[in-house]
């Protein structure tokens, strides 16, 4: 089986613009990181630009795959949880793509790999929160959310029990809106 040379570039690439956005980006710093020399680099890709449209057409397809996972989950805790744990690099990506949207191509990727995953589990979503005759108001709610969500994110914080405590807050605050709202 033949080895994508471009992959490891392409994956040495995800991880710093998810750690460190587009301003992270360097030939230099990539090359060191994959241990091949610049002029590889430049074999695979004509520059920086093509380089970054490669890594959003990646985002686009891992997006995909996240999809994927999201049609087997049954509720939001723990089989969403999970998968958001498995695509976390995925999540920092995203964060990245948020705070850059000013940019057009970050901000047609955004739509390009958040929608479909939002579509995938509008339903376990409106489900976790009571809401699933009413999936207009649970889709509103999941868009104000998610970028509270990517400001409060970081590498130390992520893991199986911030969370379920951050779903358990959401699901608290829409409890607390229907009980005012059946006063």
């Amino acid at each position: 089986m033949a080895v994508d040379k471009k992959q490891v570039w392409i994956d040495a690439g995800y991880d710093i613009f998810a750690s460190e956005g587009p301003q992270g980006l360097k030939v230099e710093l990539l090359s060191r990181k994959v241990k091949k020399s610049k002029s590889s680099f430049y074999h695979h890709f004509a520059d920086l630009d093509l380089f970054v449209d490669d890594l959003l057409a990646y985002h686009v397809k891992r997006g995909h795959l996240i999809v994927q996972a999201a049609q087997g989950c049954q509720r939001m805790n723990p089989d969403f949880l999970y998968v958001m744990l498995d695509h976390r690099q995925d999540l920092f990506f995203q964060r990245q793509l948020r705070i850059h949207r000013q940019i057009g191509k970050f901000a047609e990727c955004i739509k390009a790999s958040h929608w479909p995953v939002e579509d995938a589990f509008l339903q376990i979503w409106a489900k976790s929160l009571n809401l699933e005759k009413e999936l207009f108001l649970a889709q509103a709610f999941l868009r104000l959310m998610v970028d509270n969500f990517y400001m409060r994110i970081t590498e130390q914080s992520m893991d199986f029990d911030w969370l379920a405590d951050y779903l358990q807050e959401l699901t608290s605050m829409v409890k607390s809106i229907e009980i005012r709202n059946k006063m």
